[in-house]
């Protein structure tokens, strides 16, 4: 026999956890399974100093573990689990847990996130958190009067390249092919802002450093009979090189764009889907500042409480 739940989120991080609190003062009772990642992509990043109420800045895990507790306060049912399956293709719509447990609801709000491409390096999972990011807007500030490196050659790469210029003291974009797959116009900016430097057809085969990122070992024209070994010195080092978003169970039934972002009605949360809304990463790329996505979990909610109210439910 499957539970039921009036409001449903699937995933965590700033958009669900934001969404459960909403929710839960709104009376709606919600149930929150946490997915794969508990407290999402924040959880890795070290400081966190631009999201509002925290003035000597907090650490991603200690912010996500407060916006878990102040969901909790106001009776989030929040629970460990990951969505395997969803249809909703008639509401109440269904979702499943681990494969087995069926849990049917009113409204379902997801924010499952994006998963960052990282290189696939032991390296990158070595140096988590001590000098390897996937969002410089979270981190940058960190790399002030430093040196710095961002894999990747797209549009992505680029802003995240001439963000970290305005901070780091030099920038050294790695890019895989021997030119910028960007736009003309970030390709421009980037080849002359005086900071950045592109080393194409370099590929990053490791990262070296004591208690940190201090350096990463290239190949330069890797496969070539001109092959060469290049170590540069930096801090920090970027990964540009896209996201995932985590909505392939829900792609029977929304609309999703080329990379798989759920698609939603203008600056809205609303899906296709009555009763059902996205929030977060998995609806817009430009969601990675905990303040944005938190913003778009909190209407979700909000959006969620008035499609109940609508039909009675």
């Amino acid at each position: 026999m499957s539970e039921h739940a009036r409001c449903l989120i699937i995933g965590s991080g700033p958009a669900g956890y934001t969404a459960a609190i909403y929710a839960s003062r709104a009376n709606l009772n919600p149930i929150l399974y946490e997915g794969i990642q508990p407290g999402g992509q924040l959880t890795t990043t070290t400081e966190v100093e631009n999201f509002p109420g925290y003035p000597e800045g907090i650490t991603g895990q200690e912010l996500m573990e407060d916006l878990r507790k102040q969901a909790m306060r106001f009776g989030a049912d929040i629970r460990s689990g990951i969505a395997t399956k969803a249809d909703l293709s008639k509401a109440p719509y269904t979702i499943t847990i681990d494969g087995e447990k069926e849990i049917t609801a009113d409204t379902l709000i997801i924010s499952t996130g994006a998963t960052a491409k990282y290189l696939g390096l032991p390296d990158e999972a070595k140096y988590a958190g001590m000098g390897v990011s996937a969002c410089a807007t979270c981190d940058g500030f960190f790399y002030r009067k430093k040196k710095v490196a961002v894999v990747g050659g797209g549009d992505t790469a680029c802003e995240e390249a001439l963000y970290l210029a305005s901070l780091a003291e030099h920038v050294y974009l790695i890019v895989r092919k021997n030119y910028l797959r960007a736009s003309k116009v970030m390709q421009e900016r980037v080849m002359n802002a005086a900071n950045i430097t592109v080393l194409f057809e370099h590929n990053t085969v490791g990262l070296f450093g004591e208690d940190g990122v201090e350096g990463a070992h290239l190949v330069k024209r890797k496969g070539e009979p001109d092959e060469q070994m290049v170590d540069i010195a930096i801090d920090g080092f970027f990964l540009a090189i896209g996201h995932t978003p985590n909505s392939k169970i829900f792609a029977d039934y929304l609309d999703l764009d080329e990379v798989g972002y759920i698609l939603t009605e203008g600056a809205s949360p609303r899906t296709k889907v009555p009763g059902v809304f996205a929030a977060g990463d998995v609806a817009d790329p430009h969601y990675r500042q905990a303040i944005t996505a938190a913003g778009s979990g909190c209407k979700a909610a909000i959006e969620a409480e008035r499609y109940l109210g609508e039909h009675g439910l």
